[in-house]
């Protein structure tokens, strides 16, 4: 019994002797410990490109609003006069349309080439189907739906048959007995014929003429030095004498009004003025 209990003490001393000899250490290290960051997938974003309006890709430019519904800036007719002013001098010779007329019907017909019918028809002059058309056509919105318009496959083919609409057709025949470089009697002869309805469709040509100086085309075919005198604008007490291509928006610029204005300043009820009427312009 004693010898067991020697045995029992004799154990219990070495493991405290041994246990005595284990020490811990800490472990240190020189690598600096960072948070571990969760990463996740980029998202991928689709890049918009923003394509500026085409009426405002040049500060400052003037805005020709066509009877195409578009809007083209004064770079953009100066390009289509350039591009389309040698097929207006031939169609001239040959049919006897003043090229002025030809370049401003098509500038407003077709917003200077960038109506829907000039881009996918290429008819600058909204010419309709009528009976015995026989070439390609396309349908569009005009005064009625869907109506049926030429097509060409070329511009210069549309140019030539504008010219031999005009000369073809009886009610069209006293404008080639006017002066060939008097384009403001063939801008108020076209609407006189029925060309368009539009009441200021003599003016918007003139205008476009006079800005543009077309009618140096028409010197060019005739052989002349011609050029126009500037229009006289009279304001008396507060009135605007009407001159020949006054709109009522070219007004409302002049004198810093807005169209409405204008229109209810003098009880218009629509768009139309005429040469030598008296608008009031102050409020």
């Amino acid at each position: 019994m004693i010898k067991k209990i020697l045995i029992v003490f004799i154990s219990l001393l070495f493991i405290s002797c041994g246990s005595s000899k284990i020490r811990t250490t800490k472990k240190t290290s020189n690598t600096k410990s960072y948070p571990v960051t969760k990463r996740f997938p980029a998202k991928t974003v689709p890049v918009v490109k923003e394509i500026p309006p085409k009426e405002t890709k040049s500060s400052g430019s003037e805005v020709l609003v066509a009877t195409s519904k578009v809007k083209a800036t004064t770079e953009d007719v100066k390009k289509y006069i350039s591009d389309f002013k040698e097929t207006a001098k031939n169609n001239m010779k040959v049919h006897g349309v003043p090229a002025s007329i030809t370049m401003a019907q098509g500038i407003l017909e077709s917003g200077a080439g960038y109506g829907q019918l000039a881009r996918e028809a290429n008819n600058h002059f909204g010419i309709k189907c009528h009976t015995g058309w026989m070439g390609e056509s396309v349908k569009y919105d005009d005064d009625a739906e869907q109506e049926c318009f030429r097509k060409y496959k070329d511009p210069a083919e549309s140019y030539r048959d504008h010219s031999t609409f005009l000369t073809s057709r009886k009610r069209y025949e006293s404008l080639f007995k006017l002066d060939k470089g008097d384009y403001e009697a063939w801008a108020n002869g076209l609407k006189q014929a029925g060309y368009a309805t539009d009441t200021l469709y003599p003016s918007k040509l003139i205008g476009i003429i006079e800005r543009y100086e077309l009618y140096k085309i028409d010197n060019e075919v005739l052989g002349r030095n011609f050029v126009p005198q500037p229009r006289v604008v009279t304001q008396v007490n507060g009135e605007h004498i009407v001159q020949q291509g006054d709109t009522l928006y070219s007004l409302s610029k002049k004198y810093n009004l807005s169209v409405d204005e204008l229109k209810s300043l003098n009880n218009i009820i629509d768009t139309g003025i005429s040469i030598g009427q008296k608008l009031k312009v102050k409020k």
